[in-house]
C-alpha cells in the first residue's frame, strides 16, 4: 500500500448556478520518502488539492489515504507551508515556532521543546535573528519561520503550497538551495506545489502537471533522473535537464494555450502622430545638420552620462548609484538585472523622471529628462489601474492625454487595437476591480503601448505572477513589442526573463556605489518566444553566464575583473564548442 494515496477525488464550491468545479478525478500515489512536485497555473485548484490533503476540507466524491487510513481532517502528521506566512505578528521568530511545538509537543517537558524549537530555527538559518518579530524580517525570512514551524512539528508528510512564490527570483533561486538541503537532511515525504519549473526539477523526485480545465485533472507525469544533491549550475550543462525542462514547458505552454485565447479583432491603427513626437517649430533642426546627425542620434537616443544617485540617511548621505554611463540605440532593448538594493529600479526611476537626478545626466532624443512626460510609458510590478474604470477606460486615460486632436474613432481604434493584442478583446468592458492580476498587467502593457512612447520602462512587470502566466505575459510583451520596435529598458530578477526580452543583458554590482559589472550581447534571433529559445542551442550558454554572475555578486561580495572577464570566456568557449559541434555535424 501506498504512504500517500489520493484516489478519485473530485471537488466543486457553491451550488446550483453559482456551483464551480475545482478538480476531477485526481488520483495519486505517493511512497514514503518521496518527493512530488505538482505544477499548473493559477486558477487551476492547486490550494484546493493541498487544503484537501491537510484535511482542511471536504472532497465531494473519492477520498485520500494516509497510512492505510482515510483523512478526515488536519493532523500534525501532515505539515502545511503556505504562500502566505501566517505568523503572528506580536511573537519572535523563537514564538512562532514554539506555538507549534508547545501544541504537539505538550507531554514533552520545557527543555525539549525548546531543543526542537532551537534544531529547526538553527536549520533554517534563523539562529542570529531568533528573538526579532515577522515585522523585522524580510519575506524571505518570514517563509524561513514558516518552513521551520512545519518542520518543527516533526510532521511524516510535509506539504509546501507554493512556499516561495511571493518572493523575487534571486532570493527564490537561494531558498530553492536552503529547501533542497533541508530536504535531504530530513528525508521526509513531501507534495510541493508549485509553478516554477527549475524548482521542481531542482527538488522533486516526480513532477506532475495539473491541468487546466472546466475541472482540472492531472496530467503526464515527468520522472526527475538526477542524483542528489543538485547543482543549478552543473544542471545547466546537462543535455537531460534541457531536455526535461524544455518538455515540462512545452507541456504546459500547450495545455495553457488551450484554455482558449481571446481572438484579436481586425484593427487598423490610425495614421496619428501623439503629442510627444511632433516637432515644434523653433525645434527644427537646419537639413545639413539633421543629415550629419541622424546616425549619432539613433545611435545614442537615449544616453546615461555618469549617473549618481545619493540618498539623505540619519546616518549621512548614501550613494547608492554612482557613476552609471550607457549608450542605447533607438530601437533597442535592454534588460537590467542584479541583487536587491543594487539600484536597478533606483535608474529606471530616474529615467522615468520621477526620480531626481544627483549627478550627471539623462538625454533622450536630444533632450535631458528633467521631469515625467508621457513620451515615456512606464509597466510597474503593480499596474496601478482606476479600479472603477474599465479596461478601455484606463487606457483611454493616457490616450486622450497623447492624441488630443485625434477623432473619437481614431482613439477607439487605438485602445481597441492594443486591448486586443494583449488579449482582452472580449474582457474591454470589465471593470479593473473584476480583472485577475495577470489581466490587470495585460491592461498595463496595452496603455504603455497605446501612448506611443518614445521610451518604454518596465520595472518587473511580471514579478506579482505566477511564473506561467509570466511566460504568457512576456510573449504578449514580445509580441506587441516586434510590432512598435520601441525602444525599451525592462528591470527584472528572472534571468530567462531577461534574456529572452533583451538585445543587451546590463548586469548591476552590489549596492551601494552600485555600477555596471558586466554587459551581455544577445544575439539570438528576433522574433522571439519562450519556446523557441528553449530550442536554441546557444541560449544555455547565456543562461550560465547570468548565472555565475550573479553568483560571483552572491552576498555582497565584489568580484575581481579577471573574475568578470573569465566569466564572459567560458560563456564564449562554450558557445564556440557548440557552433564547431554542428559544422562538424553538417
Amino acid at each position: 500500500m501506498s504512504f500517500l494515496e489520493i484516489s478519485g477525488v473530485s471537488k466543486s464550491y457553491g451550488e446550483g448556478a453559482d456551483r464551480t468545479d475545482v478538480l476531477e478525478d485526481i488520483n495519486l500515489k505517493v511512497e514514503e520518502g518521496e518527493f512530488i512536485a505538482i505544477v499548473g497555473f493559477s486558477g487551476t485548484g492547486k490550494t484546493t488539492l493541498i487544503s484537501l490533503l491537510a484535511g482542511l476540507i471536504e472532497a465531494d466524491a473519492g477520498g485520500v489515504i494516509f497510512k492505510g487510513k482515510e483523512i478526515d481532517g488536519p493532523s500534525p502528521d501532515r505539515g502545511v507551508v503556505f504562500q502566505s506566512y501566517s505568523l503572528m505578528p506580536w511573537l519572535s521568530v523563537t514564538g512562532n515556532v514554539a506555538l507549534a511545538v508547545d501544541t504537539v509537543f505538550r507531554k514533552k517537558s520545557a527543555k525539549e521543546r525548546k531543543a526542537i524549537c532551537d534544531k529547526y530555527i538553527e536549520m533554517v538559518g534563523l539562529a542570529h535573528a531568533r528573538d526579532r518579530k515577522p515585522a523585522e524580517l524580510s519575506g524571505g525570512m518570514r517563509q524561513r519561520v514558516a518552513v521551520a514551524r512545519a518542520l518543527a512539528m516533526q510532521p511524516e508528510l510535509l506539504l509546501m503550497d507554493e512556499p516561495l512564490s511571493a518572493l523575487d527570483a534571486l532570493t527564490r533561486a537561494k531558498l530553492q538551495d536552503e529547501f533542497a538541503a533541508i530536504c535531504e537532511q530530513e528525508k521526509k515525504t513531501i507534495v510541493l506545489i508549485t509553478n516554477d519549473v527549475d524548482e521542481a526539477i531542482l527538488l522533486a523526485d516526480r513532477i506532475i502537471p495539473l491541468k487546466p480545465g472546466t475541472t482540472a485533472t492531472l496530467g503526464p507525469e515527468f520522472t526527475v533522473p538526477f542524483k542528489r544533491p543538485r547543482d543549478r549550475g552543473e544542471l545547466n550543462h546537462d543535455e537531460d535537464f534541457i531536455k526535461l525542462r524544455a518538455d515540462i514547458t512545452e507541456y504546459l505552454m500547450a495545455v495553457g494555450a488551450e484554455r482558449g485565447a481571446d481572438l484579436e479583432r481586425d484593427i487598423v491603427l490610425p495614421n496619428i502622430v501623439p503629442i510627444t513626437q511632433r516637432m515644434k517649430p523653433d525645434d527644427k533642426l537646419p537639413a545639413a545638420y539633421e543629415r550629419a546627425s541622424e546616425t549619432l542620434k539613433d545611435d545614442r537616443f537615449l544616453e546615461f552620462s555618469q549617473l549618481k544617485k545619493v540618498y539623505p540617511t540619519p546616518k549621512g548621505p548614501l550613494t547608492v548609484v554612482d557613476g552609471f554611463e550607457l549608450k542605447m540605440k533607438k530601437g533597442e532593448f535592454i534588460t537590467l538585472i542584479g541583487h536587491s538594493g543594487c539600484g536597478k529600479s533606483t535608474v529606471l526611476s530616474m529615467v522615468a523622471g520621477l526620480n531626481p537626478i544627483t549627478e550627471g545626466a539623462i538625454i533622450l532624443d536630444g533632450t535631458h529628462v528633467s521631469e515625467a512626460g508621457p513620451d515615456r510609458a512606464v509597466v510597474f510590478q503593480a499596474p496601478s489601474l482606476m479600479p472603477w474604470l474599465t479596461a478601455y477606460e484606463n487606457v483611454a486615460l493616457g490616450v486622450d492625454k497623447v492624441y488630443p486632436d485625434a477623432s473619437k474613432a481614431e482613439k477607439r481604434d487605438v485602445i481597441e487595437y492594443y486591448l486586443s493584442k494583449v488579449g482582452l478583446a472580449d474582457a474591454m468592458q470589465k471593470a479593473a476591480a473584476d480583472l485577475s492580476n495577470g489581466m490587470k498587467q495585460r491592461v498595463g502593457i496595452a496603455r504603455a503601448f497605446a501612448l506611443s512612447p518614445k521610451l518604454l520602462l518596465l520595472d518587473e512587470p511580471f514579478g506579482m505572477l505566477d511564473s506561467l502566466t509570466r511566460w504568457e505575459l512576456q510573449d504578449v510583451l514580445m509580441d506587441v513589442w516586434k510590432r512598435t520596435q520601441v525602444t525599451a529598458v525592462c528591470v527584472t530578477h528572472d534571468v530567462d526573463e531577461a534574456i529572452l526580452l533583451a538585445d543587451r543583458v546590463v548586469m548591476m554590482s552590489n549596492g551601494p556605489n552600485a555600477r555596471i559589472g558586466n554587459i551581455m550581447d544577445v544575439d539570438l534571433p528576433r522574433p522571439r518566444s519562450r519556446k523557441e529559445l528553449l530550442a536554441h542551442p546557444d541560449y544555455y550558454a547565456y543562461r550560465e553566464e547570468l548565472l555565475d554572475f550573479l553568483e560571483a555578486y552572491e552576498g555582497g561580495a565584489d568580484p575581481s575583473e579577471e573574475q568578470l572577464k573569465s566569466i564572459q570566456e567560458k560563456r564564449a568557449a562554450r558557445m564556440a564548442r557548440q557552433k564547431a559541434a554542428v559544422e562538424a555535424a553538417e
